[in-house]
């Protein structure tokens, strides 16, 4: 019952509490009537004042300057009601008054400008510096334009006072003044201490890293731009108090060409359409949400669904008409008030700007609502085309027959080409390009290839082999038999990726290849490379027929080589096992090395030695599994030489990325990096669509890694993701996020690693590893943890403890302790104790199981540790025994199942029991333990020196405070100090040497 002055406060503290949002201002607005009742004001100024604040954090200006009427008619009346720190809101919150009246374009600028006159006459009544006031003039000149250098000059010229904004908001108004003067560097510049999170606050620093986004994009500062998008959208999604910055998170996916996160970003913000109680800001979000609109319009994406106003189904077209219709009439209202353009011109300018980046920025992130309808999320464009495409049909034709016989990976666009103009059926048959079977032969080849790089090896082989037909029909034995020998081989490849799951029987697929081999041999000898055409069809190749039947000789060769290769492999996978049909293999690595030779041999003498480079390939990878690193590299680099020789550099890109492989292997990361570089410039260069970028990237972010190049890494990785996104691969672009969180989280960029995070684990398709996606969850509980949002941190480990329970008991080991554990520490973090009791105990039993002995201490140390802080009620001996627990653990292993610091272990145990007691005013028993804690870190020697300066300094404090021991503590911290500087931990020595110097004073 809320019928006392003291239960009201009650109730307004616990509201306090809630986050913002329309319950916790519904009940402010219910306290306000309640306090009203009672006979002293009291109540409800404090009531009032609560109110006024939830109107602030939720957006809702245009009532929170009748909260603050009231509550100046109240102070004005009766002081006495005002406790110090309300007397001190009084004149603090009239800066709020005035930023929201700014808000509303109802209310005149007369009315403003006087309510700025009253409050300097009051803060000079009450004797405050007026520093606040010349804000609240310049903030009125920045939002009318006018007088903006001499209001700026009066304000920054003046000392802060303690009714100044905070420091990290009085930043974001300098870096927003420089920027409305076109001065993105300065901006920047004065932007840094708050970007950097040198200075903070409730608002900071979300608000300055979403209005910093297009600045740093601009200034070419990318991956900062990246990871504020990241972070700084976290703190602002869904809050309608920070409308506007989700508005400028809007624009920054437009000019970074992130149309499927902007359409992720409006389905999680749709109430903010109908949140316009604060007028300004609103429009901000409007006209963010327009430039992202035009940006799908001119992507042609008018049709698209979208997230708009709830109530109704909307399209792109649709909700930018609407959009806008409600804008520009709320930015004309503004300009009418303020009698100048200034609200409309920032807004037209917004709209101008065309896209800063030329190219999407990946985020890393998974854009959950990418796939609607018609594509809905715009995808990343592919490269823009290098090779030219005929008009001409015939012209076409020969020019992709050209680039096809030099392997040069562009004709797949040509032949692309081809085949949509001759499924338009407006094409007449040019006879000069031989019988149209031939046309259908070589489209079969292209599609087969393309089937091949999809990893669709059973609908590729059945393409080959309708090529066959084709080529036989046309009396064209090279063509023919090419095409029947790449069949085969690829029919050895392994089955599991056709998902059959039979093993390819490639002891017949040998015998095939061998009678190919004798049949070339035939055919050389009646139909010599040079000899006539054997009909229409190879007379259409004319003077490139010679090439022609070489090339597809060689093919021979290379497919001969290939299926050696996938039989060896099998073989060598198999050492060991019984396994059937996998034969001899020492035979099989002799043909392997006579098929590789052969083709090494004969691409030599026949002017082709580029033939050779995937031979070598094949070598270089078998070599790579046997561990000789050496003989391998040798292999690729004499590959990549006879591509150079052959001047064919649009070939160099796969054996370049198998060399770096390699180097990454042997520790090589900058050599490996340059290699997978040149090999993405080549392929780009030469228009390869057919390179893998996503593996390449990754690989690139690996190398990164071990460079400890962690931007690097997270540009990489971030691009390997939007890479398999765009190949729809979903699995790898899920596992490429998890090594990009856990490069983020390594590297200490938590919030980064959790957006990242949030993403990635929505609807994880079921062919992801579930351990893969355990460790991600793992890291996501860790990361909110480290953010100190506890509750969602541990409902995220709990949920993963209970998928790991459900693991076969051979696979859960030890990890089920580990989550409980974390899952425990973290609730009791969150101070929800009956959950946190519950999953210590689940850990317990858990540890009873599969043993993590240093977890389940570490658990029982924090749990000692937080109850002393957050469980008053149970005090000194709970926390004591929590600690004898710890003991316990330790004690019952063995000196066998040690496999961690035990000597750390123990010290951390009495380091907690020292201080444990210590809080309890139990010195003569804490000093002892202190002193354990220092003998057990000696223990470790180098290892142990940092813990054990901690654990003098603890005990010269007990010493000193508890003890009145001033001198002892003094020589305790002097020994300790010089044994610090001699094991080179000066920073150590100074913690240890401003003790020293302060117990001195005293």
């Amino acid at each position: 019952m809320l019928d006392t002055p003291e239960a009201v406060v009650e109730a307004l503290r616990e509201n306090h509490e809630r986050p913002h949002g329309l319950a916790r201002t519904v009940t402010a607005e219910e306290l306000v009537e309640t306090a009203e009742s009672f006979e002293k004001p009291d109540t409800l100024v404090t009531a009032l004042l609560e109110l006024m604040t939830a109107y602030e954090f939720t957006g809702e200006h245009r009532k929170s300057p009748v909260a603050f009427a009231r509550i100046l008619k109240l102070w004005d009346t009766t002081p006495e009601s005002f406790s110090p720190y309300e007397a001190h809101q009084v004149f603090w919150r009239f800066k709020w008054v005035t930023t929201s009246l700014l808000q509303v374009p109802e209310m005149p600028l007369a009315s403003i400008g006087g309510w700025i006159d009253q409050m300097r006459s009051r803060y000079e009544a009450a004797d405050h510096a007026v520093q606040p006031v010349a804000a609240m003039r310049y903030h009125l000149a920045h939002h009318t334009g006018t007088g903006v250098a001499d209001a700026y000059d009066l304000w920054a010229t003046r000392s802060r006072t303690e009714l100044s904004d905070c420091e990290a908001c009085e930043t974001r108004h300098h870096a927003w003044h420089h920027l409305a003067e076109g001065d993105d560097t300065a901006a920047l510049a004065a932007w840094q201490p708050v970007l950097d999170r040198e200075q903070g606050c409730t608002e900071e620093p979300q608000m300055s890293q979403a209005r910093a986004l297009l600045p740093l994009l601009r200034s070419g500062r990318a991956d900062e731009a990246r990871s504020h998008h990241l972070t700084g959208y976290r703190k602002v999604r869904g809050t309608t108090g920070m409308q506007a910055e989700v508005g400028y998170h809007l624009e920054f996916c437009a000019h970074s060409r992130n149309e499927g996160r902007g359409l992720e970003i409006l389905a999680e913000n749709r109430p903010l359409f109908e949140a316009k109680g604060a007028p300004l800001d609103h429009l901000h979000f409007l006209t963010g949400t327009e430039v992202f609109l035009a940006r799908l319009i001119d992507a042609g994406h008018d049709d698209t669904a979208v997230a708009g106003p709830p109530g109704r189904a909307w399209t792109v077209a649709e909700l930018l008409t609407h959009v806008r219709a409600e804008a520009e009439p709320l930015a004309a209202a503004f300009d009418t008030r303020n009698g100048t353009t200034t609200v409309g011109d920032r807004r037209r300018a917004r709209l101008a700007l065309a896209p800063i980046l030329d190219e999407p920025l990946p985020l890393g992130l998974r854009a959950t609502v990418a796939r609607t309808a018609q594509a809905g999320a715009a995808p990343a464009s592919p490269a823009p085309a290098r090779t030219a495409i005929p008009d001409d049909f015939a012209t076409l034709v020969r020019e992709a027959r050209r680039l096809a016989r030099d392997g040069h990976p562009s004709d797949d666009r040509l032949w692309t080409r081809v085949a949509t103009r001759l499924a338009d059926a407006t094409e007449p048959h040019d006879d000069t390009l031989g019988p149209e079977d031939l046309l259908a032969a070589e489209l079969a080849e292209h599609r087969a290839q393309q089937l091949w790089f999809e990893d669709r090896h059973a609908a590729g082989v059945a393409e080959l082999d309708t090529a066959e037909r084709h080529f036989t029909r046309l009396n064209m034995p090279w063509h023919a038999l090419a095409a029947k020998a790449r069949s085969r081989a690829w029919t050895a490849a392994p089955a599991s990726l056709d998902g059959d799951g039979t093993a390819p029987d490639r002891a017949s697929i040998r015998t095939e290849l061998d009678e190919m081999l004798r049949e070339a041999d035939k055919l050389l000898a009646a139909t010599p490379f040079d000899s006539e055409p054997l009909g229409e069809a190879e007379a259409a190749f004319g003077t490139d027929l010679r090439a022609e039947r070489i090339l597809n000789y060689l093919s021979l060769r290379y497919s001969v080589a290939f299926a050696a290769h996938q039989e060896l492999s099998a073989a060598l996978s198999h050492v060991g096992e019984d396994q059937q049909g996998t034969g001899d293999v020492d035979t099989l690595a002799e043909r392997f090395e006579h098929s590789v030779d052969t083709l090494c041999s004969e691409a030599a003498r026949l002017g082709y030695p580029h033939q050779a480079a995937n031979a070598r390939q094949f070598r270089a990878d078998l070599l790579a599994r046997r561990g000789a690193f050496a003989d391998a590299e040798q292999e690729l680099r004499a590959a990549l030489q006879e591509i150079e020789t052959a001047d064919r550099p649009w070939r160099r890109p796969r054996p370049s990325i198998q060399l770096a492989q390699l180097l990454l292997a042997q520790d090589r990361p900058q050599e490996a990096t340059d290699l997978l570089h040149s090999a993405i410039s080549d392929a780009v260069a030469h228009d390869d669509p057919t390179l893998p970028l996503g593996p390449t990237y990754l690989l690139l972010g690996h190398a990164a890694t071990h460079l400890d190049d962690a931007n690097g890494a997270v540009r990489h990785l971030s691009e390997a993701a939007a890479r398999f996104d765009q190949a729809d691969d979903a699995g790898s672009a899920i596992e490429a996020r998890l090594q990009l969180a856990d490069v983020l989280a390594r590297s200490g960029r938590q919030a980064d690693a959790v957006a990242v995070l949030e993403s990635t684990l929505v609807d994880a398709p079921p062919t992801v590893d579930g351990r893969i996606l355990a460790q991600g969850r793992l890291t996501l509980g860790r990361g909110l943890r480290d953010l100190e949002e506890y509750l969602p941190a541990a409902e995220e480990l709990l949920r993963l403890a209970d998928t790991v329970t459900g693991w076969p008991e051979e696979d859960r080991g030890g990890v089920l302790t580990l989550v409980a554990a974390e899952a425990a520490i973290t609730l009791a973090l969150a101070e929800r104790w009956e959950a946190a009791d519950a999953a210590y105990e689940r850990a317990l039993a858990a540890h009873a199981v599969a043993p993590n002995p240093p977890l389940v201490i570490l658990m029982m140390r924090e749990f000692a540790r937080l109850t002393l802080q957050t469980r008053d009620s149970e005090g000194t001996d709970a926390a004591l025994e929590h600690l004898a627990r710890a003991d316990a653990v330790l004690a019952a292993l063995t000196s066998g199942e040690e496999d961690f610091a035990a000597w750390y272990e123990r010290g951390e145990n009495h380091y907690r029991r020292a201080r444990v007691l210590a809080e309890a005013g139990r010195f003569d028993e804490a000093l002892p333990e202190a002193e354990a804690a220092i003998a057990a870190h000696d223990e470790g020697g180098e290892r142990g020196e940092l813990p054990r300066a901690e654990a003098v300094r603890i005990a010269a404090l007990i010493e000193r405070n508890g003890l009145d021991r001033a001198a002892e503590a003094i020589t305790r911290l002097t020994e300790a100090m010089a044994r610090c500087h001699q094991a080179g931990h000066p920073e150590a020595a100074e913690v240890l040497d401003a003790l020293r110097q302060d117990l001195r004073t005293r």
